[in-house]
């Protein structure tokens, strides 16, 4: 497993810069586990973090190139992210990264490649959110 412990962050962070970093898993992170998803923007148009995240999670999770993998990956990261008891956007924020980040090793056909893919996703995670928090004036 790969645990960069990124929930302990999130509730530090203005709903702002989680709208952000979700975009980013969703968007940017995504594509390494071959999802190509669009947002319909006419649904999010306007709408503060706390209505937009939920409404981009909704659609993005509507995307399941392998319904079988998204299904179990959605409950391994619903638990894990249960476990963190975190609140509001900050719990969704953490559902998706693990969620995106679990989706990522579709390439790792043993163990240890997993593992790899795993790790190198969850530093990528870490790396941008580290950006976008001192972006937003909030230092780790």
């Amino acid at each position: 497993m790969s645990d960069i412990a990124l929930h302990k962050y999130l509730p530090r962070l203005p709903d702002i810069a989680l709208q952000e970093f979700t975009e980013w898993c969703v968007l940017e992170q995504a594509k390494t586990a071959g999802f190509n998803f669009t947002p319909d923007n006419s649904k999010l148009q306007n709408l503060p973090p706390q209505e937009y995240i939920p409404k981009l999670i909704e659609q993005f999770m509507k995307v399941k190139p392998d319904p079988i993998k998204a299904g179990l990956v959605a409950a391994i990261a619903g638990k894990e992210a249960d476990q963190h008891n975190l609140s509001g956007v900050a719990a969704l924020t953490d559902f998706i990264s693990i969620y995106v980040k679990y989706l990522v090793p579709k390439d790792g056909t043993t163990p240890d490649q997993a593992k790899a893919l795993l790790l190198e996703a969850a530093q990528k995670q870490c790396e941008q959110l580290t950006q976008i928090a001192k972006k937003y004036g909030v230092d780790f």
